[in-house]
């Protein structure tokens, strides 16, 4: 049973995001009762990372919702390039020579691919998403998580479950209650999110403006701008204190032509504490961590959506048929671990680097472009672009959907009543 006070289900997923949402739907195509609990009433939060990957798109090809993802509004992203002095810009990662049916970055708001999720989870007689629903702590017992304690529309409740699978993100409460071991990387940069509309035409590509101290990277969507403001770790407090007139100067020196009047106060400027971490181990016995609870990424490169995505469907890949026979066992859920290990570390490991060569010289100002090295290579074998553009767009062992979650791709139903959304 599920959906009352002490109820049960098979897997229960704490956190709606990508990660959670993507495993309950495949889950639930395998015929596990799936029940996904979200903290929020909807998903419309500002300042989600809004990037789908080429393999994600692929994904959702397979998952038979191609369709419907291509009718939700989204911009392109087929290029990231760095402007030259003489105006010229320099491609470093060019996504349109990936041999793939989506050879770009989509840019859709992450609200609206998870609703699509969520629509076609609902379409799976085993599952239930269960909004504004939060978890509250692990619940215990003979030596193994049993499932979730939370606090719901109705009050506290508690739902058992063979296995718990926490995506609940960075500061996830269900690894910290399992007590798992964080090692913490050093990061020296912070980020700041906020739009400003645009009336003019933008470019389908990331081209980040650097000057010594701060760099900003403008994202094209449709009708604005979201801005990602690097800075050094540590100067939330100064850049408020210095006020948005300060700051609209930083990015009209950086973005001229920018309708910065749009930010009226310091409060339209998010705040993002970049953290680059990775759990020792990411289950116990009936419990998995997967997503930003199993590994922060920095939002360099926008890939830790795609990574949290690859987790959920290797996963539910390998999770799918013991959870259906009622016989997991924790060589199951380290099976999970395993295959995502390598290109967690490799990402993790290429983000430090760039942290410390690229980005930190710039913010320190002993430098105010990437290096000249890098530079002339790039001019000078332009067929190199290709090799980023893998690496963000499709990553390492990328996954692909299980045979059994297939489907043909048909657009999305109607809605039989308001209630239905």
């Amino acid at each position: 049973m599920d959906g009352a006070t002490g109820s049960t289900t098979g897997c229960a997923i704490i956190g709606g995001g990508p990660a959670g949402m993507v495993l309950g739907l495949l889950l639930a195509r395998a015929g596990v009762r799936v029940t996904v609990l979200e903290k929020h009433g909807d998903f419309l939060r500002d300042f989600r990372g809004d990037t789908v990957h080429p393999s994600t798109m692929r994904l959702l090809d397979e998952l038979g919702l191609g369709e419907r993802f291509a009718a939700l509004p989204h911009s392109k992203v087929r290029q990231a390039a760095f402007p030259l002095s003489d105006g010229r810009r320099l491609v470093l990662s060019d996504f349109s020579k990936l041999r793939m049916a989506h050879p770009y970055i989509a840019m859709v708001p992450q609200w609206d691919l998870l609703d699509l999720l969520a629509d076609a989870a609902r379409e799976e007689p085993t599952f239930s998403l269960r909004m504004n629903t939060e978890a509250t702590g692990l619940v215990h017992e003979d030596g193994r998580v049993a499932g979730v304690r939370y606090q719901g529309p109705d009050g506290p409740g508690e739902l058992r479950a063979e296995l718990t699978v926490a995506c609940d993100g960075r500061w996830s409460l269900a690894r910290r209650e399992a007590g798992l071991t964080v090692r913490e990387y050093p990061v020296p940069i912070d980020a700041w999110w906020f739009r400003i509309p645009t009336t003019g035409e933008t470019l389908p590509a990331l081209t980040p403006r650097t000057a010594p101290g701060r760099t900003l990277i403008p994202i094209p969507r449709e009708g604005y701008l979201q801005i990602a403001y690097l800075g050094l770790k540590g100067t939330d407090a100064d850049l408020r204190t210095r006020g948005i007139e300060a700051f609209r100067r930083d990015i009209s020196t950086l973005l001229p032509g920018a309708e910065v009047d749009a930010l009226t106060s310091m409060d339209d400027v998010k705040h993002l504490d970049v953290r680059v971490n990775r759990l020792h181990r990411w289950h116990i016995p009936g419990l998995l961590c997967i997503g930003d609870a199993a590994h922060a990424m920095s939002p360099v490169g926008g890939v830790g959506i795609n990574l949290a995505v690859q987790d959920a469907v290797a996963a539910a890949t390998r999770l799918a048929r013991p959870l259906r026979r009622h016989r997991l066992t924790d060589r199951d859920l380290a099976s999970v671990q395993r295959r995502r290990l390598a290109p967690t570390i490799a990402v993790q490991a290429l983000q430090r680097l760039l942290h410390r060569r690229l980005i930190t010289p710039i913010l320190t100002g002993q430098a105010a472009a990437p290096p000249a090295g890098l530079l002339a290579v790039v001019a000078r074998f332009p067929a190199l672009s290709v090799v980023p553009a893998y690496l963000v767009g499709v990553g390492l062992l990328p996954e692909h959907a299980p045979t059994w979650a297939r489907r043909p791709s048909r657009p999305r139903p109607p809605a039989k009543h308001p209630a239905d959304r």
